[in-house]
C-alpha cells in the first residue's frame, strides 16, 4: 500500500524523524486557517500518489494565509497525471541550503535491503543515476545486522554528503531505517532530505510503501487505506477477509489456492476468445476453507458486481474435501436466496469428488451446472456470460 505524503510524515513523526509541521485538509478555507495557525510561510501541496506534482502546479509556496487560500482553491480538483486532487497538505515552508536523497527498499533479487543515498537531491533519482551515477551510492544492508549510527554515517558519506552534515544526517538516516523496519515497509524514500541554513536536517517530502502481507502485525495501518480510490467490492471483500481483486470482465471466478485461481483466469480468458472476448471479472481465492459462510461471502461479493454474468467455481479438493465444498455451495445459495441470480458453473476434482458431485446433483439447484473438466467448465461459463 502506497501512502500519501501526509501519511508518510505521520510515520516520520512517530519515529522521531525531523520534518516540517503541517496538517492535511480537504477545504481551501481550512487551508487558510492552518496557515494562520502556523504563522509562517507555508507550502500548499497536492496529496496524490504520483510524482512530478510540482511541475504540474500541485505544489505552491504561500507567503501568507490569503495566498495559501488562493493556491488551495487552484490545486483542489486539479488533475495530476490522471489523479484528481481531493486533499492538500499545508506545511511550514523551510529555508533550504542543500538538498539530498535517501531511501531504503527491499532488494528481493539479493534477499536483502538496499540503501540509496545521494548529495544530488530534489530531482528524480533516475535522472541522477543516469547523468551522475558516481553521485549515487547503492549500499547493501544486511537485515540481520541492520543500520546503526556508524553504518548510517557511512551511507551518508558514500552518498557524498558534506562532512559537516554527516553526523546529523546519520541520526536521521538511522531513524528512517527504523521507520522502514518498524513499519514493515517495502520502500521509505525522502526526496529531498534538506539541510537548512541553520544546519538542521529535515525530511521535507516522504514516500512510503507498506507491505500489506504484514498487516496482521500492523493493525494501525488499516487507517491509511485510501477507500475513495479502492473499488467498493474490494473494500467489502477485505472486510470479509477474502483474497479478492476486481478485474474488468464478465465471468466471476472462485477457486481454492492462488495458483489454481491464476490458472483459472488464464483458462477463462482463453475460452472467452471464442465467445466475443469474454474475460474473467475477478480473482477470488477462498483458500483451504470452503464452508457455507466463506462460499456465501465469496458469492455475495462476486454477484454484487454488475459486470458479472456468470460464475465459475473451480475447486480441487485437498485438505478441504469436495463434499465439504459442495455442501458449502448449497449452503451459500440457501443463505443468499434471491441475491443468487446468476448461473454457476462448478468444477470439482480431487479428494472425495464423487460425493461432492452427488451432493450437487441431489440439490439440483437451477442455477448450478456441474462440469467435469476445467477447460469445459471455463467454456461453459464464458458461453453463459456471453448469453449463449
Amino acid at each position: 500500500m502506497d501512502l500519501f505524503e501526509h501519511q508518510a510524515k505521520e510515520l516520520f513523526v512517530k519515529h522521531e524523524v525531523p520534518t516540517s509541521p503541517g496538517r492535511v485538509t480537504f477545504d481551501a478555507d481550512e487551508a487558510k486557517a492552518i496557515a494562520e495557525e502556523i504563522g509562517k510561510p507555508v507550502m500548499v501541496k497536492a496529496q496524490v500518489k504520483v510524482g512530478g506534482r510540482g511541475k504540474l502546479g500541485g505544489v505552491k509556496y504561500a507567503a501568507d494565509p490569503e495566498e495559501a487560500h488562493t493556491h488551495a482553491q487552484n490545486i483542489l480538483g486539479l488533475d495530476i497525471k490522471g489523479h484528481v486532487v481531493k486533499k492538500l497538505l499545508v506545511a511550514e515552508a523551510s529555508d533550504i541550503a542543500e538538498e539530498y536523497y535517501i531511501s531504503f527498499m527491499v532488494d528481493r533479487a539479493n534477499r536483502r535491503y538496499l540503501a540509496m543515498c545521494s548529495v544530488e537531491g530534489g530531482v528524480e533519482i533516475e535522472q541522477v543515476a543516469e547523468e551522475t551515477p558516481d553521485r549515487l551510492a547503492m549500499v547493501a544492508v544486511d537485515p540481520v545486522v541492520g543500520v546503526d549510527l556508524a553504518f548510517a554515517r557511512s551511507i551518508a558519506e558514500q552518498g557524498h554528503l558534506p562532512a559537516e552534515v554527516l553526523d546529523k544526517a546519520a541520526v536521521t538516516i538511522q531513524k528512517l531505517y527504523e521507520v522502514f523496519v518498524g513499519e514493515d515497509a517495502s520502500l521509505v524514500e525522502v526526496n529531498p532530505l534538506v539541510r537548512t541554513p541553520e544546519g538542521e536536517i529535515l525530511a521535507l517530502d516522504g514516500k512510503i510503501s507498506l507491505d500489506e502481507n504484514a498487516d496482521f502485525r500492523q493493525p494501525g495501518h488499516a487507517e491509511f487505506a485510501d477507500l475513495d480510490a479502492t473499488d467498493p467490492l474490494e473494500v467489502k471483500a477485505g472486510e470479509l477477509d477474502l483474497n479478492y481483486v476486481k478485474l474488468d470482465g464478465e465471468v466471476g471466478v472462485i477457486g481454492n489456492g492462488a495458483g489454481l485461481v491464476m490458472s483459472t483466469l488464464d483458462v477463462v480468458a482463453y475460452a472467452g476468445e471464442n465467445h466475443g472476448g469474454v474475460k474473467p471479472a475477478n480473482f477470488l481465492d477462498i483458500g483451504g476453507g470452503a464452508s457455507a459462510e466463506v462460499m456465501a461471502n465469496g458469492l455475495d461479493v462476486i454477484l454484487g458486481d454488475p459486470q458479472v454474468k456468470s460464475v465459475f467455481v473451480n475447486v480441487f479438493g485437498g485438505i478441504t474435501a469436495c463434499d465439504a465444498v459442495a455442501n458449502g455451495i448449497v449452503g451459500a445459495l440457501g443463505k443468499l436466496g434471491d441475491a443468487a441470480n446468476k448461473p454457476l458453473v462448478v468444477r470439482l476434482d480431487g479428494n472425495n469428488v464423487e460425493e461432492g458431485r452427488r451432493i450437487l446433483a441431489e440439490a439440483n439447484h437451477p442455477l448450478v451446472t456441474v462440469v467435469g473438466t476445467m477447460d469445459e467448465a471455463a467454456d461453459k461459463a464464458a458461453a453463459l456470460a456471453a448469453g449463449k
